[in-house]
């Protein structure tokens, strides 16, 4: 898998890149899926809340936003994170910040494989993904 990590407003936060590229690989495979180059790009809630009302019209915070590039079975794409998304929402739920940041970018990519959440199932079935693999990952 390709794949690269990258800030835009804010300095790169201190997590196993290594041992988050191993979980999403065996999740790309374990999902039928090729691995292809993912981009994961940290930012601030201000740098995503202008990227979400100028490519999304959405005027709210968000934890995530995916450019899905995939074609033919192998997962390409860039997930724009906010770093203050993932500290509110490690408070929140009362996980640890590494804990949340891999759930946020294994999000990110099985929306690349496929998966939504507008409904209440949707939501539901990504959930119980998120954690089959945080789980694997050895992060819950």
């Amino acid at each position: 898998m390709a794949l690269e990590f990258f800030v835009e407003d804010l300095e790169m936060p201190d997590f196993n890149q290594d041992q988050l590229e191993k979980a999403l690989t065996f999740l790309v495979q374990n999902e039928n899926y090729q691995s292809g180059d993912i981009n994961v790009i940290f930012c601030s809630d201000s740098y995503l809340l202008q990227m979400n009302k100028s490519y999304l019209n959405h005027d709210y915070f968000t934890d995530i936003i995916t450019f899905d590039y995939v074609e033919d079975k192998i997962i390409s794409g860039d997930l724009f994170i906010s770093l203050d998304r993932i500290k509110e929402n490690a408070d929140k739920y009362a996980d640890n910040f590494s804990q949340e940041l891999y759930r946020v970018v294994i999000h990110g990519v099985l929306h690349l494989c496929g998966y939504k959440d507008k409904s209440e199932s949707e939501k539901n079935e990504m959930h119980v993904k998120e954690n089959q693999y945080l789980k694997h990952a050895g992060k819950i």
